[in-house]
């Protein structure tokens, strides 16, 4: 393959891309920065309104979707696909430890941060096959690599995508399809927000001093790394985990 010109780094004009759950925070993000780069963008979420918004100000669509019905996630790719490049973004997290939680709780846990990307990549998958190309991009969290305290299913199910991610990898090299994810840190967002809840200042500040940059990370820089990962530039990585996080877990 020859390499992409520099002039072209970061573009992604002609490519469709697919974000779920980019109604807000860093899907928003992410799709926001593909429209930018050039790509036709459909946002998927439930939040109907906020991601008709977000679809408004990026030149984007957006369809309400439970990404987590694999059933209606085939429909609704094979009725707006097919797509080159499937943002797995969609994530639910609750601060709570484990033995507070039960099974209804880990079964939304698992659906939406595991399920999710399951059902999205099962639909795209046959007409990247088809085209012998696809950029994968799973949105995991440094939480899979470090666990969580008060985030034990949370951390498993992201660790699951994880391990989903090489596997995508190793089956679909041969058709040009890469497969990469994305571990974010306590990154400054609704979720972060809702997942802490009232009182939370103390925690954020832990997150915070968990880092070695000692701050929250911004939605757009991880869309950053989700744009090079869509990218020319990176077509000879898959398989990997790149984590955006301040340096959170080198300690110091």
């Amino acid at each position: 393959m020859t390499a992409a010109s520099p002039l072209s780094f970061g573009r992604l004009d002609g490519r469709r891309a697919f974000v779920s759950g980019g109604a807000h925070g860093i899907g928003a993000a992410i799709a926001r920065s593909f429209s930018a780069a050039g790509a036709s963008v459909m946002i998927a979420d439930l939040d109907a309104a906020s991601a008709n918004a977000v679809a408004r100000e990026a030149d984007a669509t957006a369809v309400r979707l439970d990404v987590s019905d694999a059933g209606k996630v085939r429909k609704a790719i094979a009725e707006h696909g097919p797509f080159d490049i499937v943002v797995n973004n969609a994530g639910v997290d609750q601060h709570a430890f484990f033995t507070d939680t039960d099974a209804e709780d880990w079964a939304r846990l698992i659906a939406v941060n595991l399920v999710s990307a399951l059902a999205c990549t099962h639909a795209a998958l046959p007409a990247m096959q088809a085209a012998r190309f696809g950029r994968i991009i799973n949105i995991t969290s440094e939480a899979a690599r470090l666990g969580s305290k008060g985030g034990a299913v949370y951390a498993a199910a992201k660790g699951g995508v994880i391990a989903f991610t090489k596997s995508v990898a190793r089956e679909n090299a041969r058709y040009g399809i890469t497969a990469n994810a994305i571990a974010p840190g306590p990154i400054r967002t609704p979720m972060l927000e809702q997942a802490v809840g009232e009182g939370g200042e103390k925690l954020l500040r832990a997150m915070t001093e968990a880092t070695l940059l000692r701050r929250l990370g911004e939605p757009e820089e991880v869309a950053a790394a989700a744009l090079f990962l869509a990218s020319d530039q990176a077509s000879y990585i898959t398989g990997e985990t790149i984590g955006v996080s301040g340096g959170m877990g080198l300690g110091g």
